[in-house]
Formats: C-alpha cells, structure tokens, sequence
C-alpha cells in the first residue's frame, strides 16, 4: 500500500491539504497525517487518516513517522528562526526512509523575491537540491487570511496601517493552497517541478481598506508607513520586534512587487478562479 504523509496535519494548511486529498477520491488508510500531539488531529482519524505523531524538532519521531511512507508534503515550519534544522530534520528523515518525491510549501519567487522571510525557504530548498531526495516545490504567496482574520484593528481605528505603498499583493486562501498541494502530490512526473502559486486577482492595501468598507459598512482608509515607522507601530501593538520587522519587511517586498504574480497558475492547476479578497472577507470578517 503507497502512503502520503501531511507533515503539520494539525496546522491550517496542512489539515486543509489531508480534507482535499480525500475530496480528490485519495483512500483515508493511504494518508499519514502528522502533528507532534495525534490528540490534535483526532478528527482526521476519526475519518480513517492514519495519524502519527512526528515533531520537526525530533528526529527520532520522524523516522518512526516515515516507516513506510512513499511521498511527504513537508508543510514548512510556523517558527521562524528554527526551520532551517527543522526542515533539515524532515528531509533527513525522508531520504532514510527512501521516500520518491518529497513535496515542500515555499515562499512565492524564492529568494529572488529580497524578503527577509524567504531566507529560511531558500536555505530548505538548497538543502534540499543537495540532499538527493526527488522533490517538488510549491512556492505559496500570501495567505487572504493575513488579511481576513487579522480585521480588528483597522476596524477599531477606522484605517489600515502598512507600509506597502501602492504595490500589489497576490493573495489567495489556505483552501486554495491545499487543493493545489493535493493535485501535485497525487500526480505524476513532479520531480523537479517549481509552482510558483498566487491568487488570480492582485490587491493593494488601498483596495483592501475598500473592500473591508465595502463588507462592512464602515469607512476603512489605508495609511502607508515608513517601514520602520510600521514596524514601530506593530511593536507598540504588542508584537515582538523580530516578528514586527518581518511584517514590515514583507510589506516593503509587497511595495516593490515582490508578491505580486500574474501566471495564473494556481487557478490552473485546481481547475478554477482562486478565492477573492472580498468574498473571503464576507466569510471571515463578518
């Protein structure tokens, strides 16, 4: 029996991944859904998913996880300044286990791109071009739910703060993501293959104040920052410094077009439009 393994199952896009495999017609007993805790992903065994705990910090757990396994979706790591030897660990262990294609959710544009945060992704692809193990990358841009679930401030202050200029962002949801993760990893011939994956319809942050007025009713504005006056901003809101920089770092990427990509072929590769901004909005935000 051929096993795919979802690393991170209990995370967002990971779980949403193990649900579009099995909405693709995948048997249940031929996925392995990982989480460091298999309490955290109950649900999916409930369903028939074989779930084992594995933990990117813990190499042991990986290999134990890995018995058996033909392809693994490594579904990169939430804790930036560990992935590097997290992702490590996990292609480690992917190549004692002999798997025939390891699948890995990158950064949009790689580290063409100049973000601070592609750094970690541009390491895990490098090692993994050194390692030897057969694998795919799915370069993910922005998450709309960066945007639809993080609607309580600018709704509280009647603005949007950033500091991403008039540049446009390809935003597209973590469902979108999922189904596209489950198309490569159930075809063939992916060795190889680099998809650089984004939404079909780009935004600024201006247009993303309107559609947020436009959902809610309220008059929603958009203040462009100074990116160290952005950061500045978020570190008073409470975030941690490194995080904030990060965000508006992103942000600067976002002003120069780093996340903005018209290739359209996420939407070709699920075989329909990328969710919008507003509708996501309409589902999130209200």
């Amino acid at each position: 029996m051929t096993l795919l393994l979802v690393t991170g199952a209990s995370g967002h896009l990971g779980h949403l991944t193990v649900h579009a495999l099995l909405a693709r017609g995948v048997e249940a007993s031929t996925i392995v859904a990982t989480a460091r805790r298999t309490e955290a992903v109950k649900d999916l065994a409930d369903l028939g998913v074989v779930t084992r705990a594995a933990d990117y910090d813990d190499p042991d757990s990986l290999a134990e996880a890995f018995a058996g396994v033909d392809r693994v979706l490594l579904v990169s790591g939430s804790e930036v300044g560990s992935r590097i030897p997290q992702h490590r660990h996990v292609i480690d262990a992917a190549r004692a286990s002999g798997v025939s294609l390891l699948g890995y959710t990158s950064i949009l544009g790689g580290t063409g791109t100049g973000l601070a945060l592609a750094e970690e992704h541009g390491a895990t692809e490098d090692y993994l071009a050194s390692s030897g193990v057969p694998h795919v990358l799915l370069r993910n841009g922005w998450y709309l739910e960066n945007y639809t679930e993080n609607t309580a401030v600018p709704l509280q202050l009647g603005t949007v703060y950033g500091a991403a200029g008039d540049g446009r962002v390809s935003a597209a949801s973590r469902r979108d993501f999922a189904e596209a993760a489950a198309v490569v990893m159930t075809s063939p011939d992916q060795e190889g293959k680099v998809y650089e994956l984004a939404g079909d319809k780009a935004f600024t942050m201006t247009e993303y104040a309107a559609a947020l007025s436009e959902v809610t009713g309220r008059a929603i504005t958009y203040t462009d920052l100074p990116v160290e006056e952005y950061a500045a901003a978020l570190v008073s809101g409470g975030l941690p410094a490194t995080y904030a920089e990060i965000l508006a770092d992103s942000d600067s990427g976002i002003a120069r077009g780093a996340l903005e990509d018209t290739s359209h072929t996420l939407s070709a590769l699920i075989g329909r439009p990328t969710n919008l901004l507003v509708e996501a909005l309409a589902h999130d935000a209200v």
